[in-house]
């Protein structure tokens, strides 16, 4: 698969930030009882799957949004998209609340869902020029279904079209309206590693163009390739923000290898780091070379075999927020 590069965008009103969230909460009701009076049933129990969270996304930034399981990514990302209103707090895209002014919002924002229900008896150009019609300032649609590989297909009826196809499909009308803010929700779920990597290029193209990008992915490669900053969600808040290594800066790097039967762990002198030894000695240091160069003397010319020495990553840092839930 190969992407076509697609410019305009480049718009600016002014505003610093396209996307502010300012103590926002949501609730739901999660049990409710008959009122004999009004004829209703009325909610008395709520479920808060949003509790106070404050971002923004600036003008021609990638913002990725991770969550653990329940975090509240999904609730927050309707609210960005105008889905709903917050229980509690501040939205402003462009400046706008995107409910109220949705008139305002929705013409210069592009969105792309977990799962999008397109009429399945329309073909891949059908389709492309029916979307076209209904926007502001699109892009020449011919363009966009070229640039996601689906010129040769173009003819080929939705409902004939493999689920990568389909998800190709999604993001170009997403692109279609030449957007100033794209939402990407799990964009490329579904995709073969060489599509995704076209769609990565297409996304960094309209980002260089001017485009401001909320993504969500459960690929933590994904957001560590194009974020500029990453948050990550966990029950309901913000349990880290940043650029990928501030995010990172705090956790340990790991030094891991096969316990070597001639030699002794007594002897194996690495301040500050923490070892834990079974049949694999396990390392964790805020000093990856000073401890890698401990271990590698302490070897001295016996082979370590399943030697493995890294930096902290994005996944070790979600996976101990992750943790937190789970010991509770």
């Amino acid at each position: 698969m190969t992407s076509t590069a697609i410019t305009p965008v480049a718009q600016d009103h002014g505003s610093a930030d396209v996307l502010t969230l300012t103590g926002v909460r949501r609730s739901y009701p999660t049990r409710s009882r008959f009122n004999v009076l009004t004829g209703r049933r009325v909610p008395v129990e709520w479920f808060e799957a949003v509790r106070g969270v404050d971002l923004r996304v600036g003008r021609g930034e990638l913002f990725a949004l991770l969550g653990t399981n329940g975090a509240g990514k999904t609730s927050t990302v309707e609210l960005v998209e105008g889905l709903g209103r917050p229980s509690a707090g501040t939205i402003r895209v462009f400046g706008r609340d995107p409910v109220a002014e949705r008139r305002l919002v929705r013409h210069r924002t592009g969105v792309v869902l977990q799962a999008s229900g397109f009429p399945p008896s329309l073909t891949v150009a059908e389709m492309a020029r029916a979307w076209h019609a209904t926007l502001t300032r699109p892009l020449p649609w011919a363009e966009l279904v070229d640039a996601v590989a689906l010129t040769g297909r173009a003819d080929v009826e939705i409902a004939k079209l493999s689920g990568g196809e389909r998800r190709r499909l999604d993001i170009a009308l997403a692109l279609m309206g030449d957007p100033e803010l794209l939402i990407l929700d799990e964009p490329t779920t579904g995709l073969d590693p060489e599509s995704r990597r076209s769609i990565w290029d297409l996304i960094k193209a309209r980002v260089v163009a001017g485009s401001s990008v909320l993504l969500t992915t459960h690929y933590l490669e994904e957001a560590e390739q194009l974020a500029d900053r990453i948050a990550i969600m966990h029950e309901g808040v913000v349990a880290a923000e940043g650029t990928l290594a501030e995010i990172v800066a705090d956790a340990p790097a790991r030094i891991s290898f096969v316990r070597p039967s001639g030699l002794s762990l007594t002897d194996l002198d690495v301040p500050g780091a923490s070892v834990t030894a079974s049949d694999t000695v396990t390392l964790t240091t805020h000093a990856l070379q000073d401890t890698l160069r401990r271990v590698l003397t302490w070897a001295g010319d016996t082979q370590l075999a399943g030697l493995d020495a890294r930096s902290a990553s994005l996944e070790q840092v979600f996976l101990s927020i992750a943790d937190t839930q789970e010991l509770r």
